[in-house]
């Protein structure tokens, strides 16, 4: 079976010229330093990747005391018209540009992980780490694409699964993609692993770490001793691994079938993929896949679960209030919030320093949704038929 997991050049072409029209945008941005993130920095993506990290770095002794969300909201409202706020322990935000989603991050420039002031701070040495330590990257895709077509690919607390940074930890730890089946086929009920060699013996370990942050499977971060990187992981999602890496063939690759029918409170799509060679029908219809729990995302949808199989999409999708606040400028930024006041006159209220107003959804119905998305162009250039 031939893995269809390394982007083309075409594809990397486009993907770069988009990344650097994105960044020169900011060019006239002295004061800061843009930093690449994710698995596009790190090369470890998957053909059809849409998404882009971009870490804003600030000055630590200079911002330090200050919102750097809020700075970062101001700067990317002056470049883009539509800047999503994403709230998190630190606010980030979603842009979208040239059908690229790109997040960016703002972080504080720091030197090592026990200078942060929030775990968004250490990514970027988790992407220095990787791409010093990690030189087999089409490993590391390889492992991808096989937790993906098992379902235990994602961090994302509803999926519980691997995330992209723990399947570079692995792939560095063991060595290869080889190696990692079969030292995982051997794991009985946890798996403890301390990649940077942080810790003298595992008990020691143990006890130094977050009991909270403790699980079936623990993955010392390399550049930060404190973190279990593998705490997403849920014991289940790492018995399914191992049963996977024990039972492992070229089929292992292949999507894992779900009987839809069975399926209860899920929005199920039947969908055809294009004709033509199967691993490249089946990776752009994973594609659709990621690009519709993006879509959603993007419009304020909660995905509870969701999956796929060969003619199949279904999704779990709770529904949303009728209105939503959006969220202007800080009160500290007069000119921007007289701007937003004269936008949205009487309706702007004022909440911990911010301006917001509530707002008409579009859409408060995943099915409603659904039926307007799978009629968009993008849609129809990824598979032949999709019905609702």
């Amino acid at each position: 079976m031939v893995l269809n997991i390394v982007p083309s050049k075409d594809e990397r072409k486009k993907l770069d010229k988009t990344v650097k029209e994105f960044l020169s945008k900011f060019k006239d941005e002295k004061d800061f330093k843009f930093f690449l993130g994710g698995s596009y920095a790190k090369d470890t993506y998957l053909p059809g990747n849409k998404d882009v990290d971009v870490f804003v770095k600030f000055n630590y002794k200079d911002y330090l005391d200050q919102d750097i969300s809020a700075v970062l909201y101001v700067m990317l409202r002056k470049k883009f018209e539509e800047v999503l706020i994403v709230h998190g322990s630190r606010d980030y935000f979603h842009v979208n540009f040239n059908d690229i989603l790109f997040e960016v991050v703002p972080v504080l420039d720091i030197r090592k992980a026990s200078e942060a002031l929030n775990i968004m701070d250490v990514s970027p040495l988790h992407v220095a780490y990787v791409k010093k330590k990690v030189k087999r990257k089409n490993d590391v895709r390889k492992l991808k694409a096989l937790l993906k077509a098992n379902h235990l690919y994602g961090a994302e607390s509803y999926l519980q699964g691997f995330s992209g940074y723990v399947c570079e930890l692995l792939v560095s730890y063991y060595g290869s993609f080889d190696k990692v089946i079969s030292s995982i086929a051997k794991v009985k009920d946890s798996l403890f692993i301390d990649v940077g060699r942080h810790y003298s013996s595992k008990p020691l370990a143990l006890r130094s770490l977050n009991k909270s942050k403790l699980g079936a499977f623990v993955l010392i971060d390399p550049v930060d001793k404190d973190r279990n990187a593998a705490a997403s992981v849920s014991s289940l999602k790492l018995k399914e691994f191992v049963k996977v890496c024990k039972n492992f063939s070229p089929d292992s690759f292949i999507l894992k079938e779900v009987d839809v029918k069975s399926l209860k409170g899920y929005i199920v799509l039947d969908v055809v993929p294009l004709e033509g060679k199967k691993d490249i029908s089946l990776s752009k219809m994973r594609a659709l896949y990621d690009r519709i729990l993006r879509e959603f995302s993007y419009n304020g949808f909660s995905v509870v679960d969701s999956g796929w199989d060969s003619s199949h999409y279904w999704f779990k999708v709770a529904s949303l209030p009728k209105t939503f606040r959006h969220y202007g400028p800080d009160l500290k930024f007069p000119e921007h919030v007289k701007a937003f006041r004269s936008k949205y006159g009487r309706k702007v209220k004022i909440e911990k320093d911010k301006v917001y107003v509530e707002l008409d959804r579009e859409f408060y119905d995943p099915r409603e949704f659904l039926k307007k998305l799978i009629k968009e162009k993008f849609v129809k250039e990824k598979v032949k038929k999709i019905n609702l």
